[in-house]
């Protein structure tokens, strides 16, 4: 089974996703993780995303590794989330990363984020969740996690929302099957709760 949790960045999909697969058992998948590491790389290297995806390797787990070496902190950076962003508009580069989200997801139970999961990755999944909140508390809650200004990550977030609803390949949007749920003012216990109660509905089909 694959539930699949999309939504802008800092909805909450990697918290939500996280705590859901632990609640069920199942296998996370952070698929914007593979994103910010080829984003990494190519800075690293000097080159455009879409000259490195298919040669780059991604582990993912508790650590994520990148060619081995363990990228965990460096993926979460401003930076590197710009860099992600870009890298996830290049055509090439979501061809690369989608065809390996979909080999992993082939089989096993999965827990799968994203903002293109219940729409191309798995658009058969079982379960379909459209995370989202205000824009406010989106920045808020990026900010507090990475230590920076509101009013800093808040216009980023919005060129990374411009970008990501816009993009020529696969924009984010919303499932026509996904239940939409707004996490403003919601506790991640109240989230997993909702998301679990969608899962054991599914299940009693």
């Amino acid at each position: 089974m694959v539930v699949a949790i999309d939504g802008p960045a800092g909805a909450g999909k990697s918290t939500v996703a996280k705590a859901v697969a632990a609640a069920l058992g199942f296998t996370y998948l952070d698929t914007g993780a593979m994103y910010r590491s080829v984003g990494l790389a190519a800075a690293e290297r000097g080159v455009e995303p879409a000259q490195i995806a298919g040669e780059v390797t991604i582990e993912l787990g508790e650590r994520i590794l990148l060619d081995g070496r363990d990228v965990t902190e460096a993926i979460r950076t401003p930076e590197a989330s710009e860099g992600a962003s870009r890298a996830a508009a290049d055509p090439a580069v979501r061809r690369a990363m989608v065809a390996q989200q979909q080999r992993i997801v082939a089989s096993g139970d999965w827990v799968a984020e994203g903002r293109d999961i219940g729409t191309v990755v798995a658009p058969e999944a079982a379960v379909k969740v459209f995370l989202t909140a205000s824009a406010e508390e989106r920045a808020r809650r990026r900010a507090a996690q990475i230590g920076a200004d509101v009013a800093t990550v808040l216009a980023e977030q919005t060129i990374r929302d411009e970008r990501d609803s816009t993009r020529a390949v696969d924009p984010l949007t919303v499932a026509a099957d996904a239940v939409e749920l707004d996490t403003t003012g919601l506790s991640l216990e109240d989230v997993v709760a909702r998301v679990s109660a969608l899962v054991a509905d599914h299940r009693e089909q």
